[in-house]
């Protein structure tokens, strides 16, 4: 305020234009002031330790700075553990003998039948890969008894006059889906490695057709998703053409379903889950959208309700935060020694819990910052989904089943900036979606995806 009590002694103006003067400075330093504020601490706790904040919009903080506990181990494997190593073949391929013909010292020539084997050396090598070119042949034959033409049907996946077969659509979808590579890459990997001309064209093609083909299996992934005792949901922003668009994930341990949409509201949700979750506990964040969902129950992730009170903590020396952090971390805890018995509403351990929630959200703080206060509000809105964990076994305290889903499309964005259609961003969720649910069921994918190329798309539509 010094440089308004010097305003004071050297502007001679009209009162009224003086006292307005007076207001719009005042009003620019308290603007200042916020954003001073702002920058510790912006929206949700603007840290790259948050799961939707990239680490290029970080503010103030060390690069050092792990939210990771220690655990006191070394790098590396640890004392204990097993090792493993590449085992020698019992049935080689081929074998290079190298035998000596005749002695180094006195130059006789050797009996090669006294040879004997001294060591064994194994190596692995990839044989040089071409492409194999399978001719399919239909021929016809008159019957002698009626002069009926006969015609000899060939495979109905054979619809033109060359096409790449099951295994080339199943390796092109791989690479794309699973291993994230961008088509000029793919196409590029294809010709160089395995000698096989392919284009982005044709690779978006066969992704179009592998994504046709897997949606039998797409709709009974989402139709067991939406009848699941517990499921986890999150989305992501992604870019197509540089337009926003984003991709939902749903989830559980042994299913994802993922969904492109053009908009990450409410009704996205009501459009592919009509009747919502009505038997499932539903875990997520705290984003509205998320929250309206029709469900048995709800679980906030704890996780994420930390990470935010960390912020406050640091930012405002908050010890009422640390205080709600470390009861969370107390209730997860204890999660992890509690018996199928100890799921219950009578668990006095789960009441003494309780209590402390409540305790600490009806507490009163003088000078509390607004986004603590709002914090506040939302767990409050929200009560009955902070500790729903302690009462169902299979419910987790956080949200990162769906975050590793989630992140897997990050990642595709990183590796290839963008998708060139929404279309090819459609076909993407539903690939994606038979993957994931495949490693979470310990299969091949590889073996997954070649099973799906071999689909009639006549009969998956």
């Amino acid at each position: 305020m010094l440089f308004l009590c010097i305003i004071d002694e050297m502007i001679t103006i009209p009162k009224h234009e003086y006292d307005q003067l007076r207001s719009d400075l005042a009003f620019a330093l308290s603007l200042i002031q916020e954003m001073q504020t702002e920058q510790k601490l912006l929206k949700n706790g603007r840290r790259s330790d948050t799961s939707s904040t990239p680490s290029s919009q970080d503010y103030g903080r060390s690069k050092n700075n792990n939210s990771r506990e220690k655990t006191g181990r070394k790098p590396g494997g640890q004392k204990g553990h097993k090792g493993t190593s590449l085992k020698m073949s019992a049935n080689p391929d081929e074998v290079i003998k190298y035998t000596p013909n005749f002695c180094g010292k006195c130059g006789e020539d050797l009996d090669q039948s006294l040879l004997q084997l001294e060591k064994r050396r194994q190596e692995i090598v990839i044989p040089p890969i071409a492409p194999k070119y399978i001719e399919h042949q239909s021929y016809s034959c008159v019957c002698g008894n009626c002069s009926n033409k006969v015609i000899g049907e060939m495979p109905s996946r054979l619809t033109a006059n060359i096409q790449y077969g099951k295994n080339v659509q199943a390796l092109v979808a791989y690479l794309s889906v699973y291993q994230y590579l961008p088509s000029n890459r793919l196409k590029t990997f294809m010709k160089d490695v395995l000698n096989l001309p392919i284009s982005e064209g044709t690779v978006f093609n066969i992704l179009e057709s592998m994504s046709k083909k897997a949606q039998p299996v797409y709709q009974e992934i989402k139709n067991r998703v939406a009848s699941s005792t517990v499921v986890g949901g999150d989305e992501t922003g992604a870019h197509v053409n540089k337009d926003k668009m984003w991709f939902w994930v749903f989830q559980n341990k042994s299913l994802t379903f993922i969904l492109a949409s053009l908009s990450r509201g409410y009704q996205t949700i009501v459009d592919t889950f009509l009747e919502g979750f009505p038997l499932s506990v539903y875990v997520s964040d705290s984003l509205p959208a998320q929250l309206k969902i029709k469900t048995f129950a709800k679980q906030l992730c704890l996780a994420h309700l930390m990470r935010e009170l960390k912020n406050f903590e640091k930012s405002f020396d908050s010890q009422w935060a640390g205080e709600l952090k470390q009861l969370f971390k107390n209730a997860i805890e204890y999660e992890k020694t509690m018996s199928i018995n100890d799921y219950s509403k009578s668990n006095v351990k789960i009441k003494d819990f309780e209590q402390q929630l409540s305790t600490l959200l009806a507490k009163q703080i003088e000078g509390r910052h607004k986004k603590e206060t709002a914090f506040v509000n939302r767990l409050i809105k929200n009560r009955n989904s902070i500790l729903t964990f302690l009462y169902i076994q299979e419910v987790p305290a956080d949200n990162n089943g769906s975050e590793r889903a989630i992140r897997n499309i990050k990642v595709k964005m990183k590796i290839s900036n963008q998708f060139k259609s929404f279309e090819f961003a459609q076909h993407y969720a539903v690939i994606r979606s038979v993957v994931d649910t495949t490693i979470k069921n310990s299969m091949n994918v590889m073996e997954t995806l070649t099973n799906l190329a071999n689909q009639d798309i006549r009969t998956a539509e």
